[in-house]
């Protein structure tokens, strides 16, 4: 009986430990959310169109790129 008795209490050890760790967790949490600063809806948006802008510009290189490339391979192939 003796051993029954001590898993039960080593089970209720963890527990509490995961319990006093998830609490602590959310407290640490929350002090970190309280320091974020948030953007201005002006500064999110300037943020936004840039990301925009970058992306296209990329597309276009990476689509520029593959056409220079698909010439130069059709090219090659019809030479051969």
């Amino acid at each position: 009986m003796a051993q029954k008795k001590d898993k039960k209490e080593t089970k209720k050890g963890k527990f509490k430990n995961f319990a006093s760790k998830a609490v602590r967790f959310l407290k640490d949490m929350t002090g970190e959310m309280k320091k974020v600063v948030w953007p201005t809806k002006k500064q999110a948006l300037n943020n936004t169109v840039v990301v925009i802008v970058v992306v296209a510009v990329a597309g276009l290189f990476v689509w520029g790129f593959d056409s220079l490339l698909s010439l130069a391979v059709n090219a090659f192939l019809k030479s051969a």
